[in-house]
């Protein structure tokens, strides 16, 4: 269970996971001792996941962000699936999903060339049946964010 002051400091930490441990404990009135166990805690029951540092993609060469539907034609070919989309950095989110299609992937490229030469890689796994592929022209918004709902 969370309480009011975990949830401050995971809040904190969304907003700036950079946040030193007496910057914690001065926010939230604890000791920097009882930040740290509750860190601790949070990450040992995988409510933090990780910290990680957020690039601009754009500066990093990834000019192209696109998502593609994939329909996978059988449970059999599930496990092969997700070891080709794990083994590929340019993929970086691949969620099962309802609807049109069984899996949609988040990725980002260099150019229109290499999405090209992905989504080649793609249609060639086993039991790859379709893709559906939409390209990002912009994004207004985009994080990982999650609303923090304090408890009364």
């Amino acid at each position: 269970m969370l309480d009011d002051i975990d949830m401050a400091i995971l809040d904190l930490l969304q907003k700036n996971g950079r946040t030193r441990r007496n910057d914690l404990a001065l926010a939230v009135g604890l000791s920097i001792p009882s930040i740290s166990e509750r860190l601790r805690k949070l990450e040992e029951h995988d409510i933090i996941k990780g910290y990680t540092t957020i690039l601009n993609s754009k500066k990093m060469g990834k000019d192209i962000t696109a998502f593609i539907t994939v329909t996978v034609d059988s449970s059999k070919h599930y496990p092969s699936f997700l070891e080709h989309a794990q083994a590929n950095e340019e993929i970086l989110e691949v969620h099962s999903i309802t609807g049109s299609g069984t899996h949609l992937i988040k990725i980002r490229t260099e150019n229109t060339a290499s999405l090209e030469k992905l989504l080649s890689k793609i249609q060639a796994w086993s039991g790859v049946f379709n893709t559906s592929t939409s390209v990002v022209l912009s994004t207004f918004k985009e994080t990982t964010n999650l609303k923090i709902n304090k408890t009364k």
